[in-house]
């Protein structure tokens, strides 16, 4: 009786250990996003943040409803913009939820500290869910190992650092979650983890657009098990119950509404949801009819499910047909296909989120990791299971998205740890069981056992412990409470190892010296790791893009230009104006300076955004008439010549030129080119020199330097140093020539020409002398 105690007492000491490792784990994750909050501020980063902060602050003030109904007049003037019907909701309501939660409760945290602090915390949710889906797969070991190399991982600490207050932030937690779920629900058959499965993927598409990845995968996966001969109840449960709940509720969505059966990213789930009907009634109809009548009916149901296939795929193709994109959106193609956005959508190719990485860059955000994935790979395959299949379809599917876009690489990012927590899990089972069978206590007691069992058992014993074991291996059904007893009542008697496993063991034994070798190889590599990744949170990642910094010999310089422009709007401008920039900075001049602007980042018109684009390609006095017909009256532009800042309009600008060329054909990019090549220098193009961009970005800029105008991103002197504008004025310029703002100058009163007013005043003298002949008295 006292092993059964042992081995209790060792199931709830692991428990508890694994407890606190989970907690240790949580606080990690939280603890190493905290960088940019200690070297800088409290404060929300890059661009979309803004934009979400502004929102969920309308959202707390005003409540839920007002929310769903808030047009919005200060973006995309004279358009407005629908933020109800328009946004993700997923983060503001959690946001949103989390603040009324802390007030409730007599914490009187403000609306922009919850939501700076939101990215950290749910990157420990994060955490805590790949613990639980790699456990599915691999057991506790991965799971904890998976868990920890998420909780540090750059790829995921660079959009959930403190103030990254962006979709990402819940959504990773999200599409973990998700995966957990369902594999969950394969493994066990369970409708209540199917349902739950269902309102997580629901919480997913509020949250992000990519939970098309999710609707894509999961039909992908169950095809790939009925293809393999891996179809079960437990496959039909877990998949069905998703595309019905889950497209009813993602339908309710209202940025998603009907395109949750519209277009053509959903397709794939209805179409394998009708292929594993006709599966299961196969099945079915086999499980009730003999041999011979089931050919008859396995011919009927399968002649019908390829009319109903048939008839479903032509409805689709003259769905898919009637649109010019093929049922697809922009992004989605240009996934597919990554030449789309460059030639036909300029808008999605300009955002350098959008661009493939490069091979530094997959260093840089899984360093090691990349490295590990193909042994986890391997040992997915031994055995393969239908979770471990999942999940190596998961990781093949985010390398090649994630070398198509680098804003991808953050879905790359969990499978990567997945896969490497298996295989860290694996290779220290392998390596700490191979010392643990050369000590010598050990290698006495285990030959002691093994001459319990007999010597070497014969090659026919092995095959038939393997045959007898593959047996029993195949469907996992859900076990039922009499089942459950009996299981419950073995585990308490004491039985010996089986012969297979101990020949495996034994196989898997490796010199005692290699395998501590091996073993410090390991614990070297995590520690290179951890200190990869400590470096990327607290310097690489952890700067906010409106607060920057360089290291000079006398110390740390902050440029803080962008807040002091936005304030200087803020302050001295009516709270009616109209701010016109690249689409870049307008949710940070909404919710930083109250300003309504032309076009921000939401980029849902390309006209519109083209327009402004156009503006600022064309010469000074045309450009001015595009603003003034837009009712602006401010022009905002980031330069980055003086302080060396790469990311400035400049560089930019040839993007404004093809958005702009897009629409308006008469902007020309090879206008603005010198023998193919983009220059600012004598050699620019005339077209160049004389663009709006280009006079707003070097007005007065060689009083700077003496009058070199070297520019130090391009670094080049400038070539038109001189010149005055005529129809804007320079109202204010920040500490740091980083942010320009200039000021539309009125309209001119309308004057008449010379020749004109000659004529004018001799029509009117010789009117006057008529007058007076006129007018003479006679009588004098």
């Amino acid at each position: 009786m006292a092993a059964p105690e042992d081995s209790t007492l060792r199931y709830a000491f692991g428990n508890v250990l694994c407890f606190f490792i989970l907690l240790l784990i949580g606080v990690l994750a939280f603890s190493i996003r905290l960088f940019s909050v200690i070297k800088y501020e409290s404060v929300i980063h890059e661009f979309d943040p803004y934009f979400n902060y502004r929102v969920t602050q309308f959202l707390t003030k005003n409540g839920i409803y007002d929310f769903w109904n808030w047009f919005d007049d200060r973006t995309w003037y004279p358009l407005g913009r629908v933020i109800g019907g328009t946004v993700y909701p997923g983060l503001t309501l959690t946001a949103g939820t989390l603040w009324w939660i802390l007030n409730s409760l007599n914490i009187p945290l403000s609306v922009e500290t919850v939501c700076v602090f939101t990215a950290p915390i749910f990157s420990a949710f994060a955490a805590w869910a790949t613990y639980f889906l790699t456990k599915e797969v691999k057991g506790t070991g991965a799971g904890l190992a998976a868990a920890a190399l998420l909780a540090m991982v750059p790829s995921y600490i660079s959009r959930s650092v403190a103030g990254s207050y962006d979709n990402e932030a819940v959504a990773i937690f999200a599409l973990i979650f998700t995966f957990y779920l369902y594999l969950k629900t394969l493994n066990t058959g369970s409708l209540f983890y199917a349902t739950l499965n269902a309102i997580a993927y629901f919480y997913m598409v509020c949250s992000w657009g990519g939970y098309t990845f999710i609707i894509n995968l999961i039909p992908m996966h169950a095809l790939l098990c009925i293809v393999t001969g891996r179809y079960s109840s437990r496959l039909y449960i877990a998949y069905c119950p998703l595309v019905l709940l889950g497209t009813l509720l993602a339908a309710l969505v209202p940025v998603v509404g009907f395109n949750a059966v519209l277009t053509s990213e959903h397709f794939a789930s209805f179409l394998v949801f009708i292929i594993i009907h006709v599966v299961a009634l196969a099945y079915y109809i086999k499980g009730i009819l003999s041999p011979k009548m089931f050919k008859v009916a396995v011919t009927l149901v399968v002649s019908v499910g390829l009319i109903v296939c048939c008839a479903v795929v032509a409805v689709l193709v003259a769905l898919v047909a009637s649109s010019p994109t093929k049922g697809w959106s922009g992004r989605s193609l240009s996934l597919l296909d990554p030449t789309y956005a460059s030639k036909y959508i300029p808008i999605i190719a300009s955002v350098s989120e959008h661009q493939p990485p490069t091979w530094p860059s997959y260093f840089m955000d899984i360093n090691v990791l990349a490295f590990l994935v193909p042994a986890g790979i391997v040992a997915c395959f031994l055995p393969l299971s239908d979770a471990s299949s999942f999940v190596i379809l998961y990781i093949v599917t985010s390398v090649y998205f994630s070398g198509v876009m680098v804003r991808l690489m953050l879905v790359l990012a969990p499978a990567a740890c997945i896969m490497s927590g298996i295989a860290l899990s694996e290779a220290f089972s392998v390596f700490t069981r191979s010392i643990k069978f050369q000590l010598p206590g050990v290698s006495q007691s285990h030959q002691i056992d093994a001459g319990d069992t007999g010597s070497e058992p014969s090659g026919d014993v092995i095959q038939n412990v393997v045959k007898t074991e593959n047996i029993d291996e195949p469907v996992k059904e859900r076990p039922s409470r009499r089942n459950k007893k009996k299981e419950k009542e073995n585990m308490d008697k004491p039985s010996k190892p089986s012969i297979k496993s101990k020949i495996e063991k034994r196989l898997m034994v490796l010199p005692l010296e290699t395998s501590i070798i091996a073993l410090f190889l390991l614990v070297l590599l995590g520690a290179f790791y951890v200190i990869h990744c400590v470096w990327a949170a607290a310097e690489a990642y952890s700067a906010p893009s409106i607060v920057l910094t360089s290291h000079t010999p006398g110390g740390l310089h902050v440029f803080d230009d962008f807040r002091e422009a936005y304030a200087w709007l803020s302050h001295n401008t009516d709270v009616d104006d109209k701010v016109a920039s690249w689409w870049d900075y307008g949710y940070q001049t909404t919710a930083m300076a109250n300003r309504t602007v032309i076009v921000d980042n939401n980029t849902w018109n390309n006209t519109h955004i083209a327009t402004v684009g156009t503006a600022m390609s064309s010469p000074e006095k045309a450009a001015w008439e595009i603003f003034n017909s837009l009712d602006v009256k401010y022009v905002l532009v980031v330069f980055g010549g003086l302080v060396g800042y790469p990311s400035d309009d400049i560089n930019k600008f040839l993007w404004m030129v093809r958005i702009g060329g897009g629409v308006f054909p008469h902007i020309k990019e090879p206008d603005y080119l010198r023998d193919g090549q983009y220059r600012i220098d004598s050699e620019a193009t005339p077209t160049m020199l004389n663009c709006l961009m280009y006079k707003l970005s070097y007005y007065r800029f060689v009083e700077t330097d003496g009058g070199k105008g070297f520019d130090r991103v391009r670094r080049t002197e400038i070539g038109k140093k001189y010149f005055k504008l005529s129809h804007f004025d320079e109202v204010f310029t920040t500490h740091h020539w980083m942010v320009r703002i200039y000021k539309l100058k009125p309209p001119r009163n309308r004057i008449r020409s010379k020749t004109k007013k000659t004529k004018s005043k001799s029509s009117s003298s010789t009117n006057l002398k008529r007058s007076r002949t006129r007018k003479k008295n006679p009588w004098h």
